[in-house]
């Protein structure tokens, strides 16, 4: 995808709570890009964790979204109502199956201006166990220039 998109402002926030352990919550503002292509949007942005630098692209379409990492992690992740799917998370240490059971799957733009959210809230299953139920929220608003 080649495509600058528009800069957006991105308010992410990740609540997981693991099988063996209590709620963790981690807040992030972040500057990104959004652009609509062929029926989807794509939400762009950079992360940098422990000096690794993740390029995530979340695809949002109707009933089903797509977090794609990149970078010093790869990961795919599909998240879908209607079933559960199959995705991989690759490191230097190996790559690891993933599947999620989704619950909820919700992205609400804002008609007429690029703001919105979206919101996701799943099991996260590796290499077949249970990791934790995790729940996504993404908020988005254009940069004004």
């Amino acid at each position: 995808m080649q495509d600058v998109g528009t800069k957006v402002k991105i308010k992410l926030v990740s609540s997981i709570i693991p099988t063996d352990g209590e709620l963790e919550t981690y807040e992030m503002w972040l500057q990104g890009s959004y652009v609509e292509k062929a029926g989807s949007c794509y939400l762009r942005y950079e992360e940098v964790q422990e000096e690794a630098h993740i390029r995530t692209t979340v695809k949002l379409a109707n009933g089903q979204a797509f977090i794609l990492r990149g970078g010093d992690v790869n990961m795919r992740l599909p998240l879908n109502m209607e079933q559960k799917e199959n995705g991989h998370y690759e490191s230097v240490y190996g790559t690891l199956p993933l599947v999620t059971k989704t619950y909820a799957l919700a992205f609400e733009p804002n008609e007429g201006n690029i703001q919105g959210q979206f919101i996701a809230h799943y099991d996260l299953i590796v290499s077949g166990a249970v990791a934790g139920n995790y729940k996504l929220e993404i908020q988005y608003m254009e940069v004004q220039q």
